[in-house]
């Protein structure tokens, strides 16, 4: 007798239903985590914030969207982090319901809910969605550029340019990989009959209008600064370490499939004896050009993009493994034919279960356990709003001003740069990172300087007293981590620079 579950049976009736509770569960998780055992933002979120609050066209940092995006969330929600983390939650739930209805216009609704299932395992494993800044709000927009390019391509549906050139846009103001993820889509396009047929036409002309008054503002702003050149490329005695970056880069993106290939090994017919009685998903047949469309986005963007990371000597792949993987489960699914059958179902939803909630798990224990095994400090642990609240409260007291802007140690002044009344960030190692500020108009406005102490008289160190000369050290202050175990407490050496006049 054949039994089908209850899962199963909601994936072949409600698919919808099925992709909006496990997307929201696993929304969910990464939204409370952060918010209760973070002490600090991952990642730079805290210096994305501190260059969103400028309203910059363009920083060295790269487009505008992304940073805009993050200061209107933090003020939305009471200047607080959670709103930063609502945004980036936001952003992975809006990828995977674009992504599911690509995926039901190919497949199917009950098969794009199984996409949707391997695709999790690959994004979620490989990429944190809690540090919100370019890389993140590139997935959903990749994600509706794609659904609105297999509409004009797949489904000929003319209304898809308009919406298909703002997602061009968008993206142009979120990530210096939009060209090359758009070049993707026209050599796509211009690759298969049906695509030449579709750019044929005025709409093309309107489309490449609507994305021009979109990015203009920065693209003129790339001119002025002179940033159109492309990085150095590499000299010939640098090629070999150059290639060995680019195997390293494609293959951390293998192994971060290692998830889909373990659920494919467990559903094969190696693992069971009745697998005839096994529940089956069928879909209707899959046209050539809906597989070409799939298996070429599933890999050009991991092949182009690690390339281009080994290219330029990158540590990441270019444009995120978001975006770089997220077409992996459905080519899966493609591939696996018009009926899958689910064998050992109970075994597949642990495994996806645990792939899912791996990487969630992994931070929780950086975030508790590691101060006690290891001397190595999680960005996570520093008392962030403890650190700007003092800072901007002393200044205050010593000098019957609000406090202005901070400088010195990177870390610390960005996270002092987000809490309390959110001073500007001067990053003075590097000052052409940050315009808005040189390091003369801070001794001019005053502000705090800030590092790491290690002793206690709190001297600076000796790059940051070359920059400030005459810096009269305060009594450092100390603060604990949210969790110290072999650390101990966090030491914080600081200095005011008084305004003049």
């Amino acid at each position: 007798m054949r039994f089908t579950s209850l899962v199963v049976e909601l994936i072949r009736a409600r698919p919808r239903l099925v992709v909006w509770i496990v997307v929201l569960a696993q929304a969910a998780i990464w939204l409370f985590l952060p918010v209760i055992f973070y002490g600090s933002p991952p990642g730079d979120l805290a210096t994305v914030l501190a260059f969103g609050r400028e309203y910059q066209v363009g920083t060295a940092m790269g487009p505008p969207l992304s940073f805009w995006l993050a200061d209107i969330a933090f003020r939305a929600a009471g200047n607080h982090v959670f709103g930063v983390y609502l945004l980036a939650q936001v952003c992975e739930v809006a990828t995977f319901i674009a992504f599911y209805h690509l995926a039901r216009a190919i497949v199917g609704g009950p098969q794009a809910v199984l996409a949707v299932l391997l695709s999790m395992t690959v994004v979620v494993f490989s990429s944190p969605s809690v540090e919100f800044g370019p890389l993140i709000l590139a997935r959903p927009l990749w994600a509706l550029l794609l659904l609105h390019s297999w509409q004009l391509i797949g489904q000929n549906r003319r209304s898809a340019w308009f919406a298909w050139s703002i997602d061009c846009g968008l993206l142009l103001l979120t990530t210096p990989a939009a060209i090359g993820m758009i070049l993707l889509v026209a050599v796509f396009a211009v690759t298969s009959a049906r695509g030449r047929r579709t750019l044929m036409a005025v709409d093309p002309l309107y489309a490449l209008l609507v994305i021009i008054v979109l990015a203009l503002p920065y693209l003129i702003w790339l001119v002025r600064a002179d940033a159109l050149t492309l990085p150095p490329l590499p000299v010939i005695a640098d090629l070999k370490a150059r290639a060995l970056r680019w195997g390293v880069v494609l293959g951390g993106l293998i192994v971060a499939m290692g998830a889909i290939v373990l659920l494919v090994i467990l559903n094969s017919r190696w693992f069971t004896r009745d697998s005839d009685d096994a529940p089956i998903i069928h879909r209707p047949p899959v046209g050539p050009l809906g597989q070409q469309f799939v298996y070429f986005f599933a890999f050009a963007p991991a092949i182009v993009g690690s390339f281009v990371s080994g290219l330029f000597n990158v540590d990441r792949v270019f444009g995120g493994a978001g975006v770089a993987l997220l077409m992996s489960g459905l080519a899966v699914v493609v591939a696996a034919g018009d009926l899958i059958h689910l064998r050992r179902q109970r075994l597949l939803r642990t495994v996806w279960a645990l792939a899912v909630a791996a990487p969630a798990a992994l931070a929780l224990a950086v975030a508790l356990f590691l101060p006690w095994t290891s001397t190595t400090e999680a960005k996570t642990s520093l008392p962030a709003v403890a650190i700007g609240h003092f800072f901007d409260d002393s200044y205050q007291r010593r000098t019957n001003q609000r406090l202005r802007a901070v400088a010195g140690d990177p870390e610390i002044a960005s996270l002092i740069a987000m809490a309390g009344r959110r001073p500007h960030l001067l990053l003075d190692a590097t000052p052409e990172r940050t315009p808005w500020l040189s390091i003369a108009k801070f001794d001019e406005t005053g502000g705090v300087v800030v590092w790491r102490a290690r002793d206690t008289a709190g001297t600076p160190p000796p790059e940051i007293g070359q920059r400030f000369p005459g810096l009269v050290p305060e009594v450092p202050r100390s603060f604990d981590r949210l969790v110290n175990g072999r650390q101990g407490v966090l030491r914080i050496g600081w200095a005011i620079v008084r305004p003049k006049g």
